[in-house]
């Protein structure tokens, strides 16, 4: 037989694998049990193609479409931030037909769009969602931005501008333009005019002014239109920064993309014989007695007003009728605050757009209402 000593380490060998059997064994059980689990299902995504609530309470929203409106809405959703710090609201500028698209896809919690939305696409509309909402956030104007060295304060007459648009008038010292601007040095240059190639609803609002203030013009009006001169650019942006590069160009885009890129603007005859500056107060004379129908449509393709600027539209946001908590609440909120806030309507004058007037935000408002969540 072995000493006492070696009869203890033997046993103290055998507690340690009697332990170390235990431990294994343990954690061989656990790991079964944990595989008998069920595991916990897939967040579903909100309707609207977006989560409704992020890490840490946050409200996601999600809305895209029209250019023209966009520096106002980017600024309106981060101010809305400093006044809900849980709601984070992002817009693409993709321009109003690709918002459509997406907001009747239901990829978008809400779509934007400078032309009001057609039969057609409302029949598209999801059912499920309830009613369709269409509602105005502002005003804006379009405005002819021009590039041509040493030539300030163009004036345009309704022959001349139709003239440029249609490709009749091709260089810049035609008879027609020195009839207009006299004692302007107007050079020989090529025009260059430059209109949206996508889907927008600042095409339709120029258009739409055309047809009635240019006797003959045949391309019809519309979000797109074969247009008979010119290149085509990408969204409000890409307008802006193909007249900004070249020389001799000229085309249309959204007031205040005109003045943050410095660019030249044309002052326009208006249907009252008048060459009107662009300005926000010449365009909401436009807007001045208009009531909207049902839909809150106002349509003034070529205002009579004395004073008034000729091509001013309102744009919209489209909404579901209901919605996942709580995004339908936060929507009604989000858009009664961009048009009853005073650093909203601050805003929206300080950037160059045109305020709603206090009738139609109390009707906005009272539509918004009936947004539902489900």
């Amino acid at each position: 037989m072995g000493s006492q000593r070696e009869d203890d380490e033997i046993m103290v060998s055998l507690v340690k694998v009697s332990r170390w059997i235990f431990s294994a064994s343990a954690i061989a059980l656990a790991a079964g049990l944990a595989s008998c689990a069920p595991s916990a299902p897939p967040t579903a995504p909100s309707a609207g193609g977006s989560p409704a609530m992020g890490g840490g309470g946050t409200i996601s929203i999600s809305g895209a479409g029209a250019s023209a409106p966009n520096s106002l809405y980017q600024r309106w959703f981060s101010e809305y931030r400093t006044v809900k710090p849980n709601v984070q609201v992002s817009y693409q500028s993709i321009g109003s037909g690709a918002g459509i698209n997406q907001f009747l896809a239901q990829t978008v919690d809400f779509g934007g769009t400078d032309d009001p939305i057609k039969e057609a696409d409302a029949a598209k509309f999801p059912k499920e969602r309830g009613t369709l909402i269409q509602v105005p956030t502002t005003g804006l104007f379009i405005v002819f931005a021009y590039n041509l060295e040493g030539v300030k304060d163009l004036k345009l007459s309704r022959a001349t501008y139709c003239g440029i648009a249609d490709g009749s008038i091709k260089t810049w010292n035609d008879p027609k333009i020195a009839k207009d601007n006299a004692g302007a040095k107007l050079p020989s240059t090529p025009i260059t005019f430059v209109f949206r190639s996508d889907g927008s609803g600042t095409t339709a609002i120029f258009t739409k002014h055309l047809a009635k203030a240019c006797p003959g013009w045949k391309p019809g009006s519309g979000k797109s239109i074969e247009w008979p001169t010119g290149q085509g650019a990408k969204g409000n942006e890409g307008v802006t920064a193909q007249i900004k590069q070249a020389p001799g160009a000229i085309g249309y885009v959204e007031f205040t993309y005109a003045r943050e890129n410095q660019l030249d603007m044309a002052s326009l005859q208006n249907k009252a014989g008048e060459f009107i500056t662009p300005t926000p107060e010449a365009a909401a004379k436009s807007l001045e007695g208009e009531k909207p129908n049902e839909q809150f449509v106002i349509s003034v393709p070529d205002p009579a007003g004395k004073g008034a600027y000729p091509i001013v539209s309102l744009t919209y946001a489209l909404l579901y009728g209901n919605y996942p908590a709580p995004k339908g609440s936060t929507l009604k909120d989000l858009f009664t605050w961009a048009q009853k806030d005073s650093k909203a309507k601050a805003a929206t004058t300080e950037l160059g757009f045109i305020p709603l007037p206090d009738a139609l935000v109390s009707e906005v408002a009272a539509k918004l209402a009936t947004i539902e969540e489900k």
